[in-house]
């Protein structure tokens, strides 16, 4: 015999007798407020006058905790693309693991000459040796800020959608020496140039960069290519699918992924950055001797 029908009037009496008590004891003015703002009006002038003083104690109280609170403002909070906008001068083993650079292509699309610069396999992928990575980009970086310290070109070559910005905004850091493609680049510019440029602006003009950084240096070859033959120095990001002896400084980390193109060419063009400002400084020491040694009037 089932007590299901039995329980069921019960528990409908006691439904009805426990809301007709929750409701009786609830107050008007609490049911009011409720639904409705419980912020008093200004009606009178000592409303105002209390309004402002109230007001007044809170903007002294927040003045006076400041110093011993957060500094945090727009300029000091981190953003998802703060890599684009302020790169760090210096990377660092987390800052390349936070973006991605860690992580190869298939362990079966290594290339042979990539071994050396593996860390191992993981779920069928390549992890890339960071340690290895690290030094390499700083020796990159010391290579870019000598280049620019003697007042080389160095261009920065990006050709996929999503690192055009890197590139621009990393020309941008170098002034005048710096300069970028972020579109397809067009095969024979370096080796055809009076073809590309004329005659009279190749002998006027510079039109040969001292140092070349590719941030997709596989889908780049013909400009690794031709670099090899007018005897330009170049580095790039290689990942695990490519031969890292197609440049001469090779950067291996993950080609593909955003950040870490953010990362490295930030930290590069502000090597680069620093390289200008010392010669701006040592040209500038240069002038100011010179104008020493130069005789006074008589």
């Amino acid at each position: 015999m089932s007590l299901q029908p039995a329980i069921r009037p019960w528990l409908a009496a006691s439904a009805r007798c426990s809301s007709s008590i929750i409701r009786s004891n609830v107050s008007p003015t609490l049911t009011r407020y409720q639904s409705t703002d419980t912020s008093k009006r200004l009606e009178t002038v000592q409303d105002w006058q209390q309004f402002q003083s109230t007001r007044q104690d809170v903007s002294d109280l927040i003045h006076m905790m400041t110093p011993f609170g957060s500094t945090q403002n727009d300029k000091t909070t981190f953003h998802l693309r703060d890599s684009l906008r302020r790169p760090p001068a210096e990377a660092t083993i987390s800052s390349l693991l936070a973006a991605g650079a860690h992580f190869g292509h298939a362990s079966t699309r290594m290339n042979p000459n990539f071994v050396p610069y593996a860390y191992g396999t993981r779920a069928g992928i390549t992890i890339i040796d960071l340690d290895h990575t690290l030094p390499l980009l700083r020796r990159a970086a010391q290579v870019v800020r000598a280049v620019a310290r003697a007042g080389g070109q160095i261009l920065f070559i990006g050709t996929r959608p999503d690192i055009r910005p890197v590139v621009q905004r990393a020309s941008e850091r170098l002034g005048s020496q710096g300069y970028h493609v972020g579109d397809r680049w067009l095969p024979g510019t370096l080796t055809n140039q009076r073809q590309f440029f004329g005659d009279e602006t190749v002998d006027s003009t510079k039109t040969v960069p001292d140092l070349v950084v590719l941030l997709n240096p596989l889908q780049n070859i013909i400009a690794i290519r031709e670099c090899a033959l007018e005897h330009v120095p170049t580095i790039g990001i290689i990942d695990s699918n490519v031969d890292p002896r197609i440049v001469m400084y090779p950067i291996p980390a993950n080609d593909e992924s955003t950040r870490a193109a953010e990362l490295i060419g930030g930290v590069l063009s502000i090597a680069g950055r620093e390289g200008v400002a010392l010669r701006e400084a040592q040209l500038m020491k240069a002038s100011r001797r010179e104008q020493s040694r130069r005789p006074g009037p008589r």
